[in-house]
């Protein structure tokens, strides 16, 4: 297990690995993916193993010497996790202070096809994974030291990723994250200042305005008012809601439908670029302030200068409301192709 060192002063954390040589989860160089069927054995264990059978999707798991075929969606512990469940009670003191990373770290396959990325995948797929997503997060939560359940995705290698095969990643951690922190503090802030919740707010400004990308019946994806990243957007379901392991079957349709039309209407307006997408939920347990749940896309369009890394202050050359403009018509032009209007 390795460490998770907190910063001199400031809430910031890094991970820090047993072995500096931490590898990813396969060799670039070998032909064979670990994410494919027939490659089974190059992962661990599938905990899920997602599998359609005469119209039913049935959650099943890999046993010893029985590997599941012809699932859809496949789960399994990280080769090369950032936090494990290794306990080491390894603990030092301020200003030095660093604990036990622990967690889990999960990777969700989302297809069994190696050339079908998310931005091309089907809604009903989309739907499939983001109900194993869900089951994943219920079950996480009831773990022992697990007090943040993250969810991303890393698409790209200029987006951290070293497997080109479309996969989303769950990891665990005792506290709660730096920047999920900060938001709940501003929310809670914001809350007793106002008496209501700051994104339902956002969610009122943003709504038919300049900034919108895309509305369906129940989630609003619109560029910021003071993006980090050129392109960036953020979804967010327009009722007031902080857990997204509870929304409803039917949410969980109408949010596989603005995934994939905002990612693939992303892909296609800007020429497929790299991207982080990121799931802010609220802590489930030990923590009484909440955030309004949403996910946050960040294409990677630039690099970042000293100015940035240095001080936190963020040169942005696109305005959110372009950024808007042009992800508006590809993604809405994407939805329409989806639901059969063109």
């Amino acid at each position: 297990m390795g460490d998770l060192r907190k910063d001199y002063v400031l809430e910031k954390f890094v991970i820090l690995p047993d072995s500096p040589e931490r590898q990813a989860n396969y060799d670039p160089s070998d032909e064979k993916c670990p994410y494919c069927p027939g490659n089974e054995s190059m992962t661990g264990p599938s905990l899920i193993s997602l599998v359609s059978k005469d119209g039913m999707l049935q959650r099943l798991s890999d046993s010893e010497g029985n590997i599941v075929e012809g699932w859809c969606v496949r789960v399994f512990q990280s080769h090369s996790p950032a936090v494990t469940t290794i306990s080491q009670n390894r603990y030092t003191d301020k200003p030095l202070y660093s604990e036990p990373a622990y967690g889990y770290h999960q990777v969700v396959v989302a297809s069994p096809e190696h050339r079908q990325d998310l931005s091309k995948m089907s809604v009903e797929q989309w739907e499939n994974v983001l109900l194993v997503i869900q089951e994943r997060v219920r079950w996480l939560y009831t773990q022992k030291s697990v007090t943040y359940v993250s969810i991303y995705v890393d698409s790209g290698k200029e987006a951290g990723t070293a497997v080109d095969h479309a996969h989303l990643n769950i990891v665990t951690f005792s506290t709660i994250p730096p920047t999920i922190e900060l938001e709940a503090e501003g929310s809670h802030r914001y809350v007793n200042e106002n008496g209501n919740c700051p994104a339902c707010n956002i969610i009122s400004v943003e709504l038919s305005g300049p900034r919108q990308i895309l509305a369906t019946d129940n989630f609003l994806a619109f560029s910021p008012w003071a993006p980090t990243y050129p392109y960036e957007f953020w979804i967010y379901p327009k009722r007031h809601t902080t857990t997204f392991s509870k929304i409803p079957q039917k949410e969980i349709s109408d949010l596989a439908l603005m995934l994939r039309a905002t990612i693939g209407g992303m892909s296609k307006g800007l020429d497929a670029p790299p991207y982080n997408l990121v799931f802010h939920l609220s802590p489930e347990k030990k923590n009484s302030r909440q955030i309004h749940w949403h996910i946050e896309v960040y294409p990677q369009t630039n690099k970042w200068s000293g100015l940035q890394r240095g001080f936190g202050i963020f040169v942005n050359t696109v305005s959110p409301e372009t950024s808007a403009e042009v992800l508006g018509s590809a993604c809405r032009k994407e939805l329409a192709g989806l639901v059969g209007i063109i």
